[in-house]
């Protein structure tokens, strides 16, 4: 932990993060409540986790209130939160994304999937948040028309799924780049590799991520030179430009680097798991001061930050049935074993107390990191804290990191 931090508060927490602080039970998507609890325990910093609370504007509450927070306002959280925000942002802005059309309306969307336009396979965005459900990667007419269908005429996602982005299917490897904002200028937080797919070798439906390694051996210096200069600073510019305000926070930049260059595929405007469960490790400095500095728009004048040259592996656990029907309240064990293992680290997610058990409470459980001098050596120590664990349905993907063995 930075010694700079004297006391952790989590709110609402889990049995996790209870090890290392104060846990908390409230609604984090109320802003007021927020607002309250950081006065009530006196809180120097706020850094906010997940993006509901940011599309609710806990941001904006705050900062007005004085408090220093991480995050961006309700309106720059809409990188995230709308689709067709972020996508008609990037057009406006010149960031390089896929060709994409917007629709409301049943016919006119199946329309725009018939193929004329772009082809198959042909990507099926629900506009809003949906749990990293609402996109469909459609390889042919009948299974983009039933995405469509889902969204706007049965109501899968609800609201988020009122409005569909229909764009063209780029082709590339993915890579994530992380940059921490404080409205005017940025630094380089580093890279990693997501698996979306539930299943090995890139198969099944997508999830929230299954795993991830970092740093990701495509990040070239040229590649994060380009995504710093050109995606990053055009969004802090872009934001202020149409007077949406100031972007303080982390901004994770999922790209596909195309035979024509990389593109953008989506913004999050938080430091998303499990890529932050790969990353967050090897950062070395004092990260508190610079989180500081970014919420107060003093990075110019924030401590240096650098990256170990260790690897590190993450692989999610997930209930049985993500991320579909899921079974759920599964005793947990093996957590102190898997923990105590040398260079693995245990990351709680959807987990609660109950009793004197740790039980599972959502689609992705865990993630186990292992920490190596190589990709292998970190991948074997993440599967090995893996194979300590052990609960009713457990899920896990065999091939996390295995694209990066044999990569320096």
């Amino acid at each position: 932990m930075d010694p700079n931090v004297k006391n952790v508060t989590c709110a609402p927490g889990n049995p996790g993060m209870a090890v290392l602080g104060t846990c908390l039970p409230i609604d984090i998507n109320d802003a007021g409540a927020v607002l309250e609890l950081a006065k009530l325990e006196a809180i120097d910093l706020i850094v906010v986790g997940p993006e509901a609370p940011l599309a609710a504007g806990v941001a904006d509450v705050c900062r007005t209130a004085g408090l220093p927070i991480v995050g961006p306002g309700r309106i720059p959280a809409q990188l995230e939160c709308s689709k067709v925000f972020a996508k008609t942002f990037m057009a406006k802005h010149r960031i390089p994304t896929a060709r994409f059309v917007v629709h409301t309306q049943i016919d006119a969307a199946l329309d725009a999937v018939s193929g004329r336009d772009f082809g198959f396979p042909v990507v099926v965005k629900a506009d809003g948040l949906a749990a990293g459900k609402g996109v469909v990667v459609a390889k042919d007419r009948a299974e983009a028309e039933a995405a469509v269908r889902a969204c706007l005429a049965d109501g899968a996602f609800g609201a988020a799924g009122a409005t569909v982005v229909i764009e063209e299917c780029l082709t590339g490897p993915e890579v994530s780049f992380f940059a921490l904002c404080d409205g005017t200028r940025a630094i380089a937080l580093g890279s990693a590799q997501d698996h979306k797919r539930a299943y090995d070798d890139d198969q099944g439906p997508n999830t929230g991520g299954m795993g991830a390694f970092a740093p990701s051996p495509l990040l070239t210096p040229a590649l994060q030179q380009m995504a710093m200069r050109d995606i990053a600073q055009r969004v802090m510019d872009g934001l202020k430009a149409d007077g949406s305000g100031e972007y303080r926070g982390f901004l994770y930049i999922s790209l596909m680097l195309t035979p024509t260059g990389p593109h953008v595929i989506e913004f999050n405007v938080r430091f998303g798991d499990p890529e932050a469960q790969v990353l967050l490790p090897a950062i070395e400095g004092p990260f508190a001061r610079v989180l500081m500095a970014c919420a107060t728009g003093t990075l110019d004048q924030a401590p240096t930050l650098t990256l170990s040259a260790d690897k590190f592996v993450g692989v999610v656990m997930a209930s049985g049935g993500y991320p579909g029907a899921m079974q759920m309240g599964k005793g947990i064990s093996g957590l102190a074993e898997a923990a105590s293992l040398e260079s693995v680290v245990v990351f709680h997610a959807g987990t609660r107390a109950d009793g004197d058990r740790i039980v599972t409470a959502g689609g992705r459980v865990l993630t186990v990191v292992g920490r190596g001098g190589s990709y292998g050596a970190a991948m074997a120590r993440a599967y090995a804290g893996v194979a300590r664990v052990s609960y009713d349905g457990m899920e896990f993907r065999k091939d996390i990191g295995r694209k990066a063995v044999g990569s320096t």
